[in-house]
């Protein structure tokens, strides 16, 4: 690499044909790299190596930005003739290219920042460039919304038509006019923000975090994320008299020395500050002049607030039947919700098809076959889970069958198939887990029960089904007050008719509506409208519930 005297008195650091800008961290460090090793090169005394190191250095930092960059490289197509162009909406392909590279990484992060704290509400503050904010609206659910707060309209055509173009464009709402006026409306509607966005180049960016902080836009487990808190690396240099520098200087500090908050500045590109409010707030926040309770339920039970204790992390769970229907749903629940999951089927390629989409997730999980009606086979599952994982925490025992006839038609051969599996199979899996449970002294587990336990259904006969359910809620009932003073807890879950390939077929029609005019809340019932009580119910959150038989079935048992 060559240097070039003229680049170091012009900001301009040069590799082949590359100019390197040093308005940017990156190049003011290039800048003064290269400062040093003309002052190397003139002075005889200046040794080899330091020379060598001071070139090594300039090498790196000529390529600081540009790698982190092309590594976060957005993925997304811009629609063909349309641009994310800013004011006047008139660049051409390279400098759209060159707008997207500059913005690209901070925009990849804000992403990344979405999709860990699920984000569904986010105010922005300040000029964020077209494209930034399109790829924002992207990684939204279909509900969420941006509020983008503007003073002036800084957006050129080219922005407007790609939101236009975009089926994303619909989550964005513009605000212009004075941010303090319109901060001060979205408090007066109650808006409630996931994240928060700031330009801290901009003078009242101080003013604009104090109301966010003070009026509670942001939600209690949000996040701000402020950009260009290093202002070009300038913050860093002493002796400056800027405005801007001294008031982003002034926000910095604030925010660092404010007790409801904790801060990061993460030295990419321009500087971005990640702010998050304290886990606990300290007594500096909390001395009001009202009297504050600081029990379990203002700080959490063992400081832990209530949707961290429904995560169920580093947790081994099974789902018996897991292979499709209601199992698959609460296998997938129970992995989302951190657990390690074995997913276990008669059939071992569907158990093997569920545990796939479970790894997809990035879930922990292995598919097992088993027939629940066969005592070495239920120990055999059981032996293999903790050969694996060590325990159980988590036993799923939803493994069912149905065969439908008359009382006085069905025979002993359905009765004992039908109760061999719903009862016998659910037994044996209760029992296998449970003596682990009672060992480690703690566990959970769900048996699935049906709304059939509590009425006859109709007009389909099921003797041997609905005696078998109603026996599984006694065993619950009876599990459950027997091992609760040895830390495990035992309680089932009574689904409704559940909407599956099965009930959709044509022969079933005529049944399902008949079904229909008896459920009040007028439709069947999802897997996913299960799969947040079996989280509830293998997490620390329902510790104190036993024997109970939770019934979800859009209220058909109450008519």
């Amino acid at each position: 690499m060559a240097s070039n005297p003229a680049a170091a008195s012009s900001g301009l650091g040069m590799r082949g044909n590359m100019r390197y800008p040093a308005e940017t961290p990156a190049g003011l460090i290039a800048e003064n790299l290269l400062k040093a090793q003309e002052i190397a090169r003139n002075d005889s005394r200046v040794p080899t190596q330091l020379r060598n190191y001071l070139q090594k250095a300039l090498d790196v930092a000529v390529g600081l930005d540009a790698y982190p960059d092309a590594m976060a490289a957005s993925k997304r197509k811009m629609a063909p003739g349309h641009d994310s162009g800013d004011a006047g909406g008139a660049k051409t392909g390279v400098g759209l290219q060159q707008e997207h590279t500059s913005s690209c990484l901070n925009g990849q992060i804000f992403k990344m920042f979405i999709h860990m704290i699920r984000a569904r509400k986010i105010l922005l503050i300040g000029k964020l460039k077209g494209y930034s904010i399109l790829a924002i609206a992207e990684e939204l659910p279909d509900d969420g919304k941006i509020f983008a707060c503007a003073e002036v309209p800084y957006l050129g055509v080219n922005s407007q038509e790609a939101f236009d173009y975009s089926s994303d464009g619909k989550k964005i709402s513009m605000r212009v006019g004075p941010i303090a006026d319109t901060l001060e409306a979205l408090h007066a509607e109650d808006e409630h923000f996931d994240m928060v966005f700031i330009d801290a180049d901009q003078r009242s960016a101080v003013n604009y975090y104090s109301f966010v902080m003070d009026n509670h836009l942001l939600r209690m487990d949000g996040v701000i994320c402020v950009e260009n808190t290093l202002m070009k690396g300038q913050v860093y240099l002493e002796n400056i008299s800027e405005e801007n520098v001294l008031a982003v200087r002034k926000l910095n500090t604030m925010i660092n020395s404010d007790p409801r908050v904790e801060q990061i500045i993460l030295p990419v590109q321009n500087g971005l500050s990640v702010i998050r409010r304290s886990p606990a707030p300290p007594d500096a926040v909390i001395e009001t002049k009202k009297e504050v309770v600081r029990d379990d339920i203002f700080w959490g039970y063992n400081k832990r607030r209530i949707l961290d204790r429904l995560r169920l992390d580093d947790k081994v769970a099974y789902v018996t039947g897991g292979g499709q229907g209601i199992g698959r749903a609460f296998a997938h629940a129970l992995g989302e919700a951190g657990a390690k999951v074995a997913v276990v089927d008669l059939v071992l390629e569907k158990a093997e098809a569920v545990a796939h989409e479970l790894s997809l997730k990035g879930i922990k999980s292995i598919a097992l076959a088993a027939d629940v009606s066969k005592p070495k086979d239920v120990q055999r599952i059981v032996d293999t889970i903790v050969a694996r994982w060590g325990t159980v925490d988590i036993a799923c025992n939803n493994a069912g069958i149905n065969m439908n006839s008359a009382s006085e038609d069905t025979s002993l051969e359905e009765w004992d198939k039908t109760f061999n599996v719903n009862l016998r199979g659910l037994f044996l899996c209760c029992q296998a887990a449970g003596r682990i449970m009672l060992n480690q002294g703690y566990g959970k587990i769900i048996n699935t029960a049906s709304m059939a336990s509590l009425i006859v259904p109709h007009p389909q006969k099921q003797l041997a089904y609905n005696a078998s359910k109603a026996g599984v809620v006694k065993l619950t009932q009876t599990l459950g007050t027997e091992w609760i003073d040895r830390g495990v807890k035992v309680n089932c879950i009574s689904p409704g008719i559940v909407d599956t390939a099965l009930i959709r077929s044509e022969a079933l029609q005529p049944l399902v509506q008949r079904w229909l005019a008896d459920i009040p809340a007028g439709r069947l019932a999802r897997g996913t409208d299960l799969q947040a009580a079996v989280v509830f119910l293998a997490s620390e959150a329902s510790d104190y519930m036993t024997g109970h038989n939770l019934v979800i079935e859009g209220g058909q048992s109450l008519w």
